[in-house]
């Protein structure tokens, strides 16, 4: 008897060993980790013309961006794009240069669609949260479509149309002449001063023009469209009686074709300075463990670890998360009442960080 019960006892510790190990799911989120790009914008004390020339000495002493990549990383873009920052106490600038051999746009009416034309936009969350942005689209006519976001669509976000920017300023230059097909275009400017005070009502606490170093997110789309010329005049392109796909070509990487997954959106930070020049960037210690809480949220509510819904409330899983090349994190994933969390401890800060099925991110 004595024996049989060693052997029982050494089978039960031998079938738990193995369950605890079974508990340690391995995955790699190197794909979908994105480490967004970053700006320093420095700030102006001239009087800005918005005529989308950018010929203020302000202007010439800002950076451009690096050109726009295709929207998923994978393609070099068909045309350049670039763009550029400044600001002050009432606006943020931005002046974009699109090259486009045939410059065309139909839309007139402002809060129209307007990516059913080729256009320029603005994505702007000052609360680095993803929650309650803006976001601006300008076409070759100067047609503006401002609205707001309360999150993204992916939660079950919803658009105010209503959202407008009374105070926007904006103008467009045409290198080349506008909706004519029988000439080769150079490119088309976009300048835009964009008031900071509805801006700065999405911040959190405290609600005030910006400091020295704060951060926003900020990004870029460029939608670009196929085109044919019938008559003399500019349709989108059309196969089998559909509309060909749109080209998309952003700033700061977004690796799949949604600019409303703001968390991958570039880092704009503010300089009280005249110039950019010297300023250091304030580098995130824990940017790699934040982007790799938001690709598990991702990869559990659409993905393939979305099997992990299945789990009854209250159970818990072991990940070991390889983030990078040379970086690998454990995370703990609990099946909750509302939907599921991960913790994610920081082998650099020791923070410990907490995303849930909304894709809130927190530190415990």
């Amino acid at each position: 008897m004595k024996h049989l019960i060693h052997i029982c006892f050494g089978i039960v510790f031998f079938a738990g060993h193995a369950q605890d190990k079974a508990k340690a799911i391995d995955v790699s989120v190197i794909a979908s980790v994105v480490i967004p790009k970053h700006y320093l914008i420095s700030k102006t004390s001239e009087n800005i013309t918005v005529d989308g020339k950018a010929s203020e000495l302000s202007w010439e002493n800002a950076d451009f961006t690096d050109y726009f990549i295709d929207i998923e990383g994978v393609i070099d873009p068909k045309y350049k794009t670039k763009t550029k920052m400044l600001w002050d106490d009432q606006y943020l600038y931005v002046y974009a240069e699109l090259s486009e051999p045939h410059i065309w746009g139909t839309l007139k009416q402002r809060d129209t669609i307007i990516y059913y034309n080729n256009d320029f936009e603005v994505f702007i969350d000052p609360s680095q949260t993803g929650i309650g942005y803006g976001e601006i689209e300008i076409n070759a006519l100067n047609t503006v479509w401002d609205l707001y976001l309360n999150k993204p669509y992916r939660i079950g976000g919803h658009a105010n149309f209503e959202w407008n920017l009374n105070e926007l300023k904006s103008a467009i230059q045409i290198h080349g002449s506008l909706n004519n097909p029988n000439d080769i275009d150079s490119l088309w400017t976009a300048e835009m001063a964009i008031p900071l005070k509805p801006l700065i009502a999405l911040k959190n606490r405290p609600k005030s023009v910006p400091k020295e170093g704060e951060q926003w997110r900020i990004n870029f789309s460029r939608v670009q469209w196929d085109h044919d010329i019938i008559d003399g005049e500019y349709y989108r392109k059309k196969e089998d009686g559909k509309f060909s796909h749109e080209h998309n070509w952003v700033w700061s990487n977004q690796k799949v074709i949604n600019m409303h997954e703001p968390e991958k959106w570039g880092i704009l930070q503010f300089t009280e300075k005249s110039t950019a020049q010297g300023v250091p960037y304030i580098k995130d210690e824990d940017l790699l463990i934040k982007q790799t809480a938001f690709a598990l949220f991702r990869k559990t509510r659409y993905k393939n670890l979305k099997y992990l819904l299945d789990e009854q409330q209250g159970n818990k899983k072991e990940l070991n998360v390889t983030m990078s090349k040379d970086n690998s994190v454990k995370a703990i994933f609990h099946k909750t009442l509302f939907g599921f969390e991960y913790k994610i401890k920081s082998p650099i800060t020791d923070i410990t960080y907490i995303i849930n099925q909304e894709g809130t991110l927190k530190k415990l």
